[in-house]
């Protein structure tokens, strides 16, 4: 497992090409493997929500529950396939994929886009952006619902083969949590080849169960009608409304198929949706539906009793595995967003592991995967029940939904210049839709749906505190750095006696305005500098990779016989820090003489946080930025420093 590091933008350091191999634009043409791949990776979570989507909506022991009658079950059918469309097909597919950064998708890539293309905009950019940064927080609320209630779904047919069994569903559960957990560390690069045949596997079956229903009552296919789905709501809206609360679970993950497209390709994506996922998602609903239709009692566990006596168990197995890779999906999900939020300076420096040298995508974050596994564990024996996870379930899904909707459309006014008009229209409809699913969700907040909100409140919290205790730190360090221009002027004048000793220091610092705190204490404290001084800064720009002809940019500070220079290493968020592969692109020429890398010396400069009486931050708010300060990844390894040559010098700064 190669081991690398990402860190924030204008902390000191540099960085080097993680690897190389990405994912296929949405221009490449569409490779099968590719779509296998994107099978086995994307659609984990969204294929496996017919597991326990309609049992949820007709479960007897919900707060607002829906009789079963036939009008009810062809409205609840038809609405859950045109809420696929909408949401996933037309939101998703058809508009927010084309709304990439780079290649990349993702809420933070709409993040990004907005800084890019919404920053002559002002406070209205800015307020969406922070809105922006709250639906990512809710994606680890997700992150961490979508293991608990999808293994334990899938685990609960054990019931159905064998009623005696319901005792061990949640031990079972928690064995496989653990084991999926505990095994991330090794990376997915070799059970990943088998995720894609795994899933064709699992959608070919469920379609095929899903016909075997229809079969013995076709009469359900005229739930594919709109007017079901309109009657519905119309004529019945108390029972519909309350039922979208259920409904919503057909379209988790629908935020995967955007934050993949990075890996796989929109094409990619688009076609392993349109051929094999969505019509056996779709098939799979009507057969439940029609099994509902024959007899009531069916809804106990209508995806499980849609397969014959002999199946099930396999079935239980075969949907383990399903849900255990649609966990992995999510899992890996969380790890790229707290990867890009440490890069757009929303937390702070995490260890990140590259887990394979060929797939982008695959990394492994340890604090993030402890954090899940604990959580996940917590809400697998505290609701026991994949019904009861259901209602907490929906908040984070929606709230995720419609704060994409409105940043696309925000971006598509914004970076296409398309018509008022037109984005009036197309924002009102589905925002509708999307408003309507939180609604309804809402009115499950005292039944779990607070839980996400408390999970996205908390994440977000602690991004907007970290961002804004960064921007305090920064200004209060610039002051205690003082200019640099002045400090080389100084340095040159004489005035300060130092010993101009051999060998090449390396200085990471924040920018090229100040001087590097390590380096003033060397001159003032130890009164020496080297022959060759490299002042190395990073830029962390808002795309996932620079090309390397954009990567390093030299300013030799005034003087061109001094030895001492300011080195700026620009690199995407997607990209890795390592300081002597930045250093190793530069040339004699261009750095005042030949750096000796090999025996180079480099020097951090290591702030400690103080809580001061200064009115900058809430008292609470300062004890949380420190907090959150202490899980910070050493500094060393995050820029690839060798430890025998590297000097930490220390200071303090008061927030």
């Amino acid at each position: 497992m190669a081991d690398r590091r990402h860190g924030t933008p204008r902390d000191e350091g540099s960085a080097s090409r993680p690897p190389q191999a990405h994912g296929p634009s949405p221009q490449d043409p569409v490779r099968l493997g590719v779509v296998i791949g994107a099978l086995g990776v994307v659609f984990g979570d969204i294929g496996t929500s017919p597991i326990y989507t309609l049992q949820t909506v007709f479960n007897p022991s919900d707060p607002h529950p829906v009789p079963v009658t036939t009008e009810n079950v062809y409205g609840v059918v038809s609405l859950v396939f045109w809420s696929v469309v909408v949401i996933v097909l037309v939101t998703y597919v058809l508009l927010a994929m084309r709304a990439d950064n780079e290649g990349e998708g993702g809420i933070m890539a709409l993040i990004t886009l907005l800084r890019r293309w919404g920053s002559q905009r002002g406070r209205r950019a800015t307020v969406l952006a922070g809105l922006g940064i709250f639906g990512a927080s809710l994606f680890f609320g997700d992150s961490m619902i979508t293991p608990a209630i999808s293994v334990l779904s899938a685990v609960e047919g054990l019931k159905v083969v064998e009623s005696s069994l319901e005792s061990v569903v949640v031990p079972v559960t928690a064995v496989i949590l653990v084991l999926l957990f505990v095994v991330q560390r090794r990376g997915t690069a070799a059970v990943g080849r088998v995720f894609g045949p795994v899933m064709i596997v699992w959608f070919v079956v469920i379609g095929a169960c899903g016909v075997a229903g229809i079969v013995d009552h076709p009469e359900i296919l005229r739930a594919l009608s709109p007017t079901y789905a309109v009657g519905f709501l119309a004529g019945h809206f108390a029972t519909a409304f309350f039922a979208l609360a259920a409904v919503v679970l057909a379209v988790t993950g629908a935020e995967a198929l955007y934050a993949d497209m990075g890996h796989f390709g929109r094409r990619s994506i688009t076609r392993g949706w349109l051929f094999l996922v969505f019509p056996a998602c779709v098939l799979s609903y009507l057969g439940q539906g029609a099994l509902i239709l024959a007899d009531p009692g069916n809804i106990s566990s209508p995806f499980f009793l849609l397969v014959p006596d002999w199946g099930r168990l396999p079935m239980v197995l075969l949907a383990t595995a399903a849900t255990v890779i649609a966990s992995q999906a999510v899992i890996t999900g969380a790890y790229s967003v707290a990867s890009q939020a440490a890069q757009l300076g929303y937390l702070p420096r995490l260890r990140i592991a590259y887990t394979s040298e060929s797939a982008m995508g695959q990394i492994y974050v340890p604090w993030i995967n402890w954090l899940l596994m604990v959580s996940v564990l917590t809400l697998v024996f505290a609701f026991r029940s994949s019904t009861a996870l259901a209602f907490a379930f929906g908040m984070a899904v929606t709230g995720t939904i419609t704060i994409t909707t409105l940043l696309f459309f925000y971006v598509a006014r914004a970076k296409w210049g398309t018509p008022v008009w037109l984005v009036a229209v197309g924002a009102s409809v589905l925002l509708f839709v999307d408003l309507l699913f939180v609604a309804a969700n809402l009115t499950k907040l005292v039944h779990g749906a607070w839980l996400p909100l408390l999970i996205g409140l908390t994440a977000f919290t602690v991004m907007t505190t970290w961002q804004r205790g960064r921007e305090l730190v920064t200004a209060e360090r610039a002051r205690h750095e003082g200019p640099l221009r002045e400090f080389i002027d100084h340095l040159r004048s004489g005035e300060v006696s130092t010993l101009r000793v051999p060998g090449t220091a390396v200085f990471l610092n924040r920018g090229k305005q100040t001087a590097p705190l390590a380096m003033r204490a060397n001159v003032e404290h130890n009164h020496v500098r080297h022959e060759q001084v490299v002042i190395l800064s990073i830029e962390t720009e808002a795309v996932p990779r620079v090309p390397a002809g954009q990567r390093i940019t030299v300013d030799g500070l005034g003087y061109a016989d001094d030895g001492i220079i300011h080195v700026t290493a620009r690199f995407g968020y997607m990209e890795t820090p390592e300081v002597p592969g930045a250093l190793a692109m530069l040339g004699p020429a261009e750095t005042e003489g030949q750096l000796q890398l090999d025996q180079a010396s480099y020097f951090l400069s290591k702030i400690e946080l103080r809580r001061g009486k200064a009115p900058t931050m809430a008292a609470w708010r300062k004890r949380l930025f420190i907090a959150t300060s202490y899980i910070t990844a050493d500094a060393a390894e995050y820029f690839g420093l060798p430890r025998d040559r590297t000097v930490i010098m220390g200071s303090h700064i008061e927030v």
